[in-house]
């Protein structure tokens, strides 16, 4: 019976060496974000849609006028039909506005029903006190604050009201570093500043196949974009709505090395060789 000689069980495991060394290394192509030249007089054109109330949103209002004992009343805690429940926000002069950062601690944060809030109840009201229910269903804030402050005129000197979501939150998942769920900090959170709060991409995350999951009007969409695009920004998914869930996908590295049976046949083949050279070198001792 006849063995390769020696020197060819030597050359087979060198390339295999250098096919496992070759066959880690990364396109860093494929890490990097918004590659190539770009047209900047595009982005001028991207308008910015200014969101609006729908119903099981939880509105944070805040009155403010002339008489401060006059304006606590439409600040008391919110309970029953269209309101929720519960924080009480002191008002306050427009003489005291510059106190308002002190006084911010107390109005509701977060994204809770716990947090306090005027809940837009199914038939899209919310209920205020000695103004009664309002309809607010598809009004954008500026909108219901005109609405608010010409409903005040009538119990209020120089009324004006400060308006906020309180339940603007997304999701992300799969290959970021801190997957979760997040409260939006502003009205508008672009994709870049979704990945910022997730901690980025891992090493694994597909960066050219970014999965957005968005819910309109009970109808499921699905927009994909690949971040290494400059023209990525001009995607209708680019900047995130409420309620929004993006999806890293792994790439093939990942799913790679958390494949089994491809440790399992290198294992083999890696001992089928040793055993081939142990041989060859006790047949030609």
């Amino acid at each position: 019976m006849s063995f390769p000689p020696a020197g060819f069980i030597r050359t087979l495991g060198f390339c295999a060496g250098l096919a496992l060394i070759f066959g880690s290394c990364v396109n860093t192509r494929k890490i990097t974000y918004m590659q190539g030249s770009f047209d900047t007089a595009a982005l001028s054109k991207i308008v910015l849609e200014e969101p609006v109330i729908k119903k099981g949103d939880i509105l944070s209002i805040i009155v403010y006028s002339d008489n401060p004992a006059a304006t606590a009343i439409f600040n008391q805690p919110v309970n029953g039909g269209g309101g929720t429940g519960g924080s009480a926000i002191v008002g306050m002069s427009s003489g005291a506005a510059a106190g308002a950062t002190s006084l911010s601690s107390s109005s509701p944060s977060g994204g809770s029903p716990g947090a306090g809030g005027y809940l837009v109840d199914e038939k899209g009201n919310i209920q205020m006190q000695q103004i009664g229910v309002i309809h607010v269903d598809s009004l954008s804030r500026s909108q219901l604050k005109d609405t608010l402050e010409a409903h005040l005129k009538e119990f209020l000197s120089n009324p004006y009201v400060t308006i906020r979501f309180l339940n603007y939150r997304f999701t992300m998942l799969g290959e970021v570093n801190h997957p979760g769920i997040f409260n939006m900090p502003g009205e508008q959170v672009n994709l870049f500043e979704a990945l910022g709060l997730g901690g980025d991409l891992t090493f694994y995350g597909r960066r050219d196949n970014i999965l957005v999951v968005r819910e309109t009007n009970g109808k499921r969409e699905y927009g994909r974009m690949d971040l290494t695009k400059p023209e990525v920004v001009l995607s209708p998914y680019f900047n995130l709505k409420p309620n929004d869930v993006v999806y890293v996908e792994a790439n093939r590295k990942k799913i790679a090395a958390s494949d089994q049976s491809v440790l399992r046949n290198v294992t083999i083949v890696t001992s089928v060789v040793s055993v081939l050279a142990l041989m060859v070198t006790i047949f030609r001792r």
